[in-house]
């Protein structure tokens, strides 16, 4: 980044730098750095105002990540597999909140598959970011829930177990954003963040995000190597603000279709495989089991449904958020209270 660059004020008056986090302790070339630093500019480009952005996070090197960005935002790092407990409540009480959950696939697929599953369930307004290699990084390397099945590595052994594709368990859990892109792919990272941040409720982004340090071997199907080598995108993705005019929708493979997001903001698909419909559940749960079978590492987004509502209105809070509702408003009345008891 020139200091050009740095420098230049966005539509909230803030430069690059301004949505910077402290410097990175991660090994030298982790993937989560990478996904940090497209945060960053997403951040930058929307203009979205720090104070306004909520970080959440549990426990793990995926965990660490939302100290590289955003440095002057909301942030809480839960305990392990609970940080959607945490995020849950917070975006009851302030669903205002641009909501950026960082977890990891040991933090999500083990220990808090349970509530990850009830948060996509609920389907609270947020972006659900994993980061996915495969190993407990910061515990040296033993497999997690995503491993592949047979995979030997020196540490940790041969996993005999199947790997649990997170992707798929979104959709189960009915979430109606579910995508999956490489952190080798800076682009398509940015352009589904973008999407993600404009979503209604929980939109999943299940991103291959390597350990060099313990699962970077070419074999792995959480590697660079395989992620070059192997990356099936379904579309040329790319994200239109609301204020630009959509002047032709074509519908033929290979052309682009436009898919209109909640707020406004429309996301332009260009089908690279003929057929594919990510408004399909059926095709896209077909998709992603086929995709395993074959060994493909399917990219991009595979289902968009903006129709299910999201917690907030579900429970029907109100525009006003909670946390900044008066005492008067939130609390009974000394005579409602007295009612209340009189009954007993």
């Amino acid at each position: 980044m020139d200091r050009a660059q740095a420098l230049r004020a966005n539509a909230a008056g803030l430069a690059k730098a301004d949505y910077l986090g402290n410097p990175s302790t991660l090994c030298k070339g982790c993937g989560h750095n990478s996904i940090a630093n497209q945060i960053v500019q997403v951040a930058f480009e929307l203009s979205l105002r720090p104070h306004e952005v909520l970080k959440l996070s549990g426990i793990g090197c995926s965990s660490k990540s939302p100290a590289y960005f955003l440095g002057m935002s909301h942030g809480f790092n839960a305990l392990h597999g609970r940080m959607p407990s945490v995020s849950t409540g917070a975006l009851l009480a302030n669903h205002t909140l641009h909501a950026i959950g960082v977890s990891g696939d040991g933090d999500t697929g083990s220990i808090g598959l349970g509530q990850f599953k009830h948060l996509v369930r609920r389907n609270v307004r947020m972006v659900y970011l994993i980061e996915n290699n495969g190993v407990y990084g910061l515990t040296k390397g033993q497999f997690s829930a995503t491993a592949d099945e047979g995979q030997e590595l020196k540490y940790a052994g041969l996993n005999d177990y199947p790997a649990v594709d997170l992707c798929l368990e979104a959709l189960a859990a009915g979430c109606g954003f579910v995508a999956r892109s490489f952190a080798g792919n800076a682009k398509q990272v940015r352009e589904l963040l973008k999407a993600a941040l404009a979503h209604r409720g929980t939109a999943v982004l299940d991103i291959i995000s390597p350990c060099v340090a313990f699962n970077n071997e070419d074999t792995s199907r959480k590697s660079y190597a395989f992620g070059r080598d192997h990356e099936h995108a379904m579309q040329d993705l790319g994200w239109i603000p609301p204020q630009e005019e959509i002047v032709i929708e074509p519908t033929e493979p290979g052309e682009a279709r436009v898919v209109g997001l909640h707020d406004g903001s429309k996301l332009a698909l260009r089908h690279l495989e003929a057929g594919y419909d990510p408004t399909n559940k059926r095709m896209a749960a077909e998709r992603l089991l086929r995709a395993e079978v074959e060994g493909e590492f399917l990219t991009g987004l595979i289902y968009y449904d903006p129709s299910r509502p999201s917690l907030a209105e579900t429970t029907h809070v109100g525009e006003a958020p909670l946390s900044s509702l008066p005492d008067e408003a939130l609390r009974p009345t000394p005579e409602a209270l007295a009612s209340v008891l009189a009954r007993y």
